[in-house]
């Protein structure tokens, strides 16, 4: 896990005088069971799609979990792009196959991105009703916590939902606890949580370039942490979710 260099977010209340109750749970029975505001997290790659492109511009990201729904969303906005895959894989015809390296290439700038995927749309569509949802990835872990602490009232619990069983989702969620307990890893300590991923035969396969729609560069580009300084709130919308940029104060790059 790359740390970006410049990250500084305005301060929080003191880590010790917060009593958050943090809770981690994992794919769709963990998000059906959330409580307090629910932080989904899907690392590799559909929240830091989201956040890559709310960076580069887009108006908004719409979370659908069916392929057709996101075809006809999509053919009803002006402008909108698709970014689709289904069992990992790419979609024909969907040009976007959940690729962050792609979504930076594109031109996004007040456009709608819809978006379809295995693991992080569905979660999170999973969610019941009525609750506090983020959309979270490494890229903007540090910027969701702080969005989180600064609800009125402040949360009592916050739950971490690793959209699949994977070892980035873990870390993210790992991540994202220590900065709210106030133990601020150094950079060893943040890429020891992702040693599992980069041990796995998934992590070289990927790595190869094997994996079709998947361009090693994604990897690079979705595990390093705090890129971004803004969180990704999600608002329920008649059949999506919909996903918006809340930027932080006083942040000190132009980073996203």
């Amino acid at each position: 896990m790359t740390l970006s260099p410049d990250i500084m977010l305005a301060p929080f209340n003191s880590p010790h005088d917060l009593r958050v109750e943090v809770i981690h749970v994992t794919g769709l029975d963990g998000a059906r069971h959330a409580r307090g505001i629910a932080v989904v997290i899907d690392v590799l790659r559909s929240f830091t799609v989201s956040a890559y492109a709310l960076a580069g511009g887009a108006r908004e990201c719409r979370l659908v979990t069916a392929t057709d729904e996101a075809v006809a969303m999509a053919a009803g906005i002006p402008g909108a792009l698709i970014s689709a895959e289904e069992n990992g894989l790419p979609i024909p015809g969907i040009a976007i196959s959940n690729s962050p390296t792609q979504i930076k290439a594109a031109d996004l700038k007040g456009r709608v991105l819809v978006q379809r995927s295995s693991a992080g749309t569905q979660v999170a569509a999973a969610i019941a009703e009525g609750m506090d949802i983020f959309a979270a990835s490494l890229v903007v872990a540090r910027a969701t916590v702080q969005a989180c602490l600064l609800r009125v009232p402040t949360p009592t619990h916050l739950t971490f939902i690793a959209s699949a069983d994977h070892p980035e989702d873990h870390a993210c969620a790992r991540y994202m606890e220590a900065i709210i307990r106030g133990d601020e890893l150094d950079e060893l300590e943040a890429e020891q949580l992702l040693q599992p991923l980069r041990d796995s035969e998934r992590y070289a396969r990927l790595l190869s370039g094997a994996t079709p729609g998947f361009p090693p560069t994604d990897l690079e580009l979705a595990l390093t942490a705090d890129l971004f300084h803004f969180a990704m709130p999600a608002q329920r919308e008649a059949g999506y979710l919909k996903l918006t940029r809340a930027d932080q104060p006083n942040h000190t790059s132009t980073n996203g």
